[in-house]
C-alpha cells in the first residue's frame, strides 16, 4: 500500500562560483594567465591595475583599508528596491554562471603537423585524385606519436562513407607506402618494428655518404629488425650472436645503430599527430637562502594586478546621486545601472578568488618548506622527511583535498634546481638505525643501485633487494619492483647491454 511520508536532511552543496574558485586554485601558472586573460575580455569592469597601485597580495590589512575607502557595493540597498520588481531581473542566475574547462584541458593547434604533411603531398605526384585523398585520409588517423592504428579496411570503410567512393585495401596500402616516405622518417608505421625498419631503410637508401663499416652497420640492424626482432626485444643477444654469425664487436655496433632511431616519430612536434604541446615549466614559488635563512616568495606571475575600472564606477554612484535627487531611475538607466552592477559583482568576486588564491597557496608552500627546511637548505634528496597531504592540512587549517589542489601542477624554483611540489610528498620506512626516512630516499638508493650494476649481468629484484638491505634499508622484493617501476627502470634482462 502507498504512502506518503516526510523526511527532514541536511545536504551540503557547492555553489558554482565555489566550484570555481576550487579550479581557478589548482591552475598552473600557464593557465592561470589564461582565465584572467579571458576574465579581462568578458569583464569591461575589470582591468589591470598599474604596478605601484597594486598592494602586497599577502597584505590582508592594506586590502581592508582600501574595500573601506570605496565600496561600490553601498549601493546594495539602493538596488534592491527595484530589481525585484524589474521584468530584466539583473540578478546573477545560475544560468549565468560560466564555467571553464577543467585543468590540462587546453590544447595545441591541432592542424600545424597535418598541415607539414599536407605540404609535402603536395610536392609529390599522385597517379590519381583519389591517391591523394587516400593519403591524406591516411595522415588524418595517425596517433599522438606518428603511428597509424586504423586498418585499411577501416580506412576504406571511412572512404565510403566520407566520400562514396570503394576503395580496394591493396590501394590503401599502396598509398600508404607513398606516407611512409614522409618526413620524418618512421611516420605511418603501424607498429614499432615496422617503425624501426622504415627508418633504418631510409639511412641505407640515403647513405652514399657512409663508409663501409657503417654501412655494414646498418645493414645488420636492418637484418635484426626485420628478421629476429622478437630476440632483440627480449636482450636474448647469446642467441643473436648465433644466428647471425656475428662478434660482439659487430653486433653492438649494429644495437647502437638502432638505439639512435626515434621509436616516436612524432614526438617533439606540435599539432594533430605530433604528440601534445611541450610545456615549458614555469616555477610557483622562489624559495632561497640568503644570510642563513630561507626565503619564500610568489613569481609575480602568480600574483596578476587586477582592479575595478574607475569610469564605472563613477557611473554607478552618478546613478545613485540621481536616484536620491528625482527618487526613480529610468528604465534605460536601471538596465545600465543593472548591467554595472552585475559586473562590478563578478569583478569584486575575481579579484577576491585570486587574493585568495595567492594566500592559500603561500600558506601551503610555507608549510612545506618549514617541513622540509633540511632539504632547501642543503639540496640533499636523502634530508626529505616523509611527507603526507595531512602533515601539510593540519599546520595551515586546510581541507585534505584542498591542499591536493594547491600542490598540484605547481613548482617551486630552489638553488638548487626546480621541483615540482608533487615530489616532496611520500610516505616513510624506518632503515637499520631506527631511523624514519623517506620513500624518496630510498627510490634515490635504489637508482643508484641500478645505474652502477655490471650491465652484462644486471641485477634482479631479489638481488636489488639485497643490496638495499646491505645500504639498511629493508623493505621486500614486490616493493623493490614496484619502485624500480616507478623510476621507470625495466626488469634486469631488459637492462642487459654489451
Amino acid at each position: 500500500m502507498l504512502g506518503q511520508s516526510l523526511k527532514q536532511s541536511q545536504l551540503q552543496k557547492l555553489s558554482p562560483r565555489q566550484i570555481q574558485l576550487m579550479q581557478l586554485m589548482q591552475l598552473p601558472l600557464y593557465e592561470l594567465e589564461q582565465r584572467v586573460k579571458e576574465e579581462l575580455e568578458r569583464n569591461p569592469t575589470l582591468e589591470e591595475a598599474p604596478p605601484e597601485s597594486a598592494n602586497d597580495p599577502l597584505d590582508h590589512d592594506a586590502q581592508e583599508a582600501d574595500q573601506k575607502q570605496d565600496d561600490p557595493f553601498e549601493m546594495e540597498e539602493l538596488f534592491q528596491q527595484y530589481i525585484d520588481d524589474d521584468p530584466t531581473n539583473y540578478q546573477q542566475s545560475g544560468s549565468n554562471e560560466e564555467t571553464y574547462d577543467a585543468p590540462g584541458s587546453y590544447t595545441a593547434d591541432e592542424n600545424s603537423f597535418f598541415e607539414y604533411l599536407e605540404g609535402q603531398l603536395s610536392s609529390l605526384e599522385f597517379d590519381t585524385p583519389l591517391d591523394r585523398t587516400i593519403a591524406l585520409q591516411i595522415i588524418g588517423n595517425l596517433d599522438d606519436d606518428g603511428y597509424l592504428q586504423r586498418l585499411p579496411s577501416a580506412i576504406a570503410d571511412d572512404l565510403l562513407i566520407n566520400y562514396n567512393v570503394e576503395v580496394d585495401t591493396r590501394r590503401i596500402k599502396d598509398v600508404l607506402k607513398i606516407v611512409q616516405s614522409l618526413d620524418p622518417p618512421g611516420l605511418a608505421a603501424r607498429n614499432l618494428r615496422e617503425c624501426l625498419l622504415l627508418q633504418l631503410n631510409n639511412k641505407v637508401d640515403n647513405g652514399e655518404d657512409l663508409d663501409a663499416h657503417h654501412f655494414a652497420d646498418l645493414v645488420l640492424a636492418q637484418t635484426i629488425i626485420r628478421e629476429y626482432f622478437e630476440l632483440f626485444s627480449k636482450k636474448h643477444y647469446d642467441k643473436l650472436r648465433d644466428k647471425l654469425q656475428v662478434d660482439e664487436d659487430e653486433l653492438r655496433d649494429a644495437l647502437n645503430e638502432i638505439l639512435k632511431l626515434n621509436p616516436k616519430p612524432a614526438s617533439g612536434l606540435s599539432g594533430r599527430a605530433g604528440g601534445r604541446a611541450a610545456r615549458v615549466v614555469v616555477p610557483d614559488f622562489l624559495v632561497t637562502v640568503q644570510d642563513g635563512e630561507l626565503k619564500l616568495r610568489l613569481t609575480s606571475r602568480n600574483a596578476p594586478d587586477l582592479k575595478i575600472n574607475d569610469y564605472y564606477q563613477q557611473q554607478l554612484a552618478e546613478y545613485r546621486r540621481k536616484q536620491k535627487e528625482s527618487g526613480k531611475l529610468t528604465t534605460a538607466q536601471k538596465q545600465a545601472a543593472g548591467f554595472i552592477r552585475q559586473n562590478i559583482d563578478s569583478a569584486s568576486w575575481f579579484i577576491e578568488a585570486i587574493q585568495q588564491r595567492q594566500q592559500t597557496l603561500y600558506s601551503v608552500m610555507h608549510a612545506i618548506v618549514r617541513y622540509q627546511e633540511q632539504f632547501f637548505r642543503t639540496g640533499d634528496l636523502k634530508t626529505l622527511r616523509p611527507m603526507i597531504l595531512k602533515d601539510i592540512a593540519a599546520p595551515t587549517e586546510l581541507d585534505i583535498s584542498t591542499v591536493s589542489r594547491v600542490v598540484n601542477s605547481k613548482f617551486v624554483q630552489t638553488d638548487y634546481g626546480t621541483f615540482s611540489l608533487r615530489e616532496f610528498f611520500s610516505e616513510g620506512m624506518t632503515n637499520k638505525e631506527g631511523e624514519e626516512v623517506s620513500t624518496t630516499q630510498v627510490k634515490k638508493v635504489l637508482g643508484e643501485i641500478i645505474d652502477k650494476e655490471n650491465k652484462r649481468k644486471p641485477l634482479n629484484d631479489s638481488k636489488l633487494q639485497s643490496a638495499l638491505k646491505d645500504a639498511g634499508y629493508d623493505i621486500a622484493r614486490r616493493t623493490v619492483a614496484k619502485y624500480r617501476e616507478q623510476l621507470g627502470q625495466p626488469v634486469a634482462r631488459l637492462r642487459k647491454e654489451l
